[in-house]
């Protein structure tokens, strides 16, 4: 998947209600920015300081900034150096799809280690003051996953629930996982339990790159399915369900598990921007945005930043605006 990524960035540097129902529905641009806009499954929060933060997968967990969330300016990388036991899972050190959040007083960096086609991967954590580049400390391995695991540690996403931290994860390899963190640590409690949370039918098993959010009663997975990293003919879109439970189990508004392929289609690709993905939510003034990426088919298959609002419907299913 994310092999034929890092010739795609090189190249491009250098140069609504949710439904189940796969009918004709119209979807939002996303929202005018200006800047450097080349991006890959990018992770975004409004800093305590002012201004904002993004970090994607590309370099050494690639950064932007931006002082109003329209003008983003390349910020370099999260690290200076890749940290030396990446290279046990990837030859190169190159990360991908980085989380951020804050919590305890620090912004903490979550990402994965791995290599094209195998689940001999890792997800590791870094914490930092400020939340901006070239402030990071790594503190190593969170979670691995192995050739004999029916997982795949890559694509971290966090969030609190009930007074637990919990880590959702995968892609390939039967889908989307969960499993509970050390709120001290930041990494995987002793034993943990590895929850199922989503997956389709038929291989391979195409959703990858969770994201969970609560909204009033209910926590929301959001996921993207089909074919990434292939530029204009990418598939990518971004699917929903809900759960009362953290752990699940998840189910799309017609009430098919998320467990048996269900997801209602939230967004896709549309006139330039195809192959929608890569999402994740950060709060802004009391606001839900969702972040994502797209490949524009007006500029090569580069793939760039979306942003929209997420508004919520009165039975509680988020839509884009």
């Amino acid at each position: 998947m994310r092999q034929r990524l890092a010739t795609l960035l090189a190249a491009a540097t250098l140069a609504l209600l949710p439904t189940t129902a796969e009918a004709s529905v119209t979807y939002p641009d996303p929202q005018p920015i200006t800047g450097q806009q080349i991006i890959h499954d990018p992770t975004v929060l409004r800093l305590k300081s002012g201004g904002y933060v993004a970090y994607s997968t590309g370099g050494i967990i690639g950064a932007r900034t931006s002082k109003d969330r329209v003008r983003w300016d390349d910020a370099g990388n999260a690290f200076s150096t890749p940290p030396s036991w990446w290279y046990e899972y990837n030859a190169t050190g190159d990360p991908w799809a980085p989380d951020l959040s804050y919590r305890a007083g620090r912004y903490w960096l979550y990402y994965a280690v791995s290599s094209w086609g195998t689940n001999h991967s890792a997800i590791g954590v870094a914490t930092s003051p400020t939340g901006l580049p070239g402030t990071w400390t790594d503190h190593g391995k969170v979670f691995t996953s192995e050739t004999t695991d029916t997982w795949n540690a890559i694509d971290p996403a966090v969030i609190h629930a009930d007074g637990r931290l919990w880590m959702s994860f995968g892609s390939y390899w039967t889908g989307i996982r969960m499993i509970e963190l050390d709120p001290r640590t930041g990494k995987a409690i002793e034993e943990a339990t590895v929850h199922h949370l989503a997956t389709r039918p038929d291989a391979p098993y195409a959703v990858e790159g969770p994201y969970l959010v609560r909204h009033g009663r209910y926590y929301y997975l959001f996921a993207s399915y089909d074919q990434c990293c292939a530029g204009v003919n990418s598939t990518y879109k971004i699917r929903v369900g809900r759960a009362t439970k953290v752990t699940g189990p998840y189910v799309d508004s017609t009430g098919k598990p998320l467990l048996e392929g269900g997801g209602d289609l939230l967004l896709e690709g549309h006139g330039r921007y195809i192959g929608t993905g890569g999402e994740s939510i950060f709060k802004d003034r009391g606001r839900d945005v969702l972040a994502y990426h797209y490949y524009d088919a007006e500029d090569g298959g580069t793939p760039k930043l979306g942003l929209n609002t997420l508004s919520w419907t009165r039975d509680g299913w988020p839509v884009v605006r």
